[in-house]
């Protein structure tokens, strides 16, 4: 009976130990306010190899805006893993500016017409916490489509550029089963 109790003593003191100790080194999250993207504008179809512009738009009352997730997804294909954006501290409490991504990929020289992706934008603070999230319907065509001018706010004043999307695309076709370039 005495070992019985001992085993007893000694699970229940681990047992406060592994869970005393993971509830008392979780801190409360602070009380913020999640960022905002306030507009948000992208053309929906555009030759590969083209430069394509996401123009956002955000502000956050914290003034706490760190980075912003770029996530891809591939007819075809699948997720791309997420692409990360910082933000510049004269950009924490508000920006309008715009993503670039040269469309050109090292993974691929050509990609098929009517090749579809959609991306989706989201920001982060300091606190972790995430923005709305946008999503922008893409398609790849031929040729060169005429140039686009934004609509408000993005047409007024100057837009500066927030960073460039690093991506790259794979062609679907040009894939062997085990996902690699054949």
């Amino acid at each position: 009976m005495n070992i019985i109790r001992k085993f007893f003593f000694i699970s229940l003191i681990l047992s406060m130990m592994l869970f005393g100790v993971h509830h008392g080194l979780a801190q409360p999250k602070p009380l913020t306010n999640p960022p905002t993207i306030t507009h948000s504008y992208a053309t929906e179809k555009g030759y590969f190899g083209s430069i394509w512009k996401v123009y956002l738009s955000a502000e956050d009352p914290d003034g706490d805006m760190l980075k912003i997730a770029i996530t891809v997804d591939q007819l075809g294909y699948g997720h791309y893993p997420t692409d990360w954006v910082y933000l510049k501290p004269n950009q924490q409490k508000q920006f309008k500016g715009y993503l670039q991504w040269n469309t050109f990929s090292s993974k691929t020289h050509f990609l098929r017409e009517w090749t579809q992706i959609t991306i989706k934008i989201s920001i982060f603070d300091k606190a972790g916490n995430e923005s709305n999230i946008v999503v922008f319907p893409f398609e790849f065509v031929s040729g060169r489509p005429q140039s686009i001018h934004p609509p408000a706010p993005f047409d007024q004043g100057d837009i500066s550029r927030l960073g460039h999307i690093t991506i790259d695309l794979y062609e679907t076709t040009i894939m062997g089963g085990d996902g690699n370039i054949i």
